[in-house]
């Protein structure tokens, strides 16, 4: 494993970062209406255009640090 580019812990956090990705996404659904001519003001509420673009950007920000961050080595760990 000492040829990787990633260490384990930065796969570990860059997998945290996708999960949290996911999250937001999920945040982010429902909202629709069965009646196309009738309007629903649920589609506009806080956790769909605030709570879950933020989530995103976090996660995005979590697999950024994750990949640039180099993570010091345990002491047994050859380099």
């Amino acid at each position: 494993m000492e040829n990787f580019a990633i260490t384990p812990k930065g796969l570990r956090m860059m997998l945290a970062g996708l999960i949290v990705m996911i999250a937001g996404y999920v945040l982010m659904t429902g909202g629709g209406s069965d009646d196309p001519q009738v309007f629903n003001y649920a589609m506009f509420d806080f956790r769909r255009l605030v709570a879950a673009p933020i989530v995103i950007i976090a996660g995005i920000v979590i697999v950024i640090v994750s990949i640039v961050n180099v993570f010091p080595k345990k002491n047994g760990e050859n380099r």
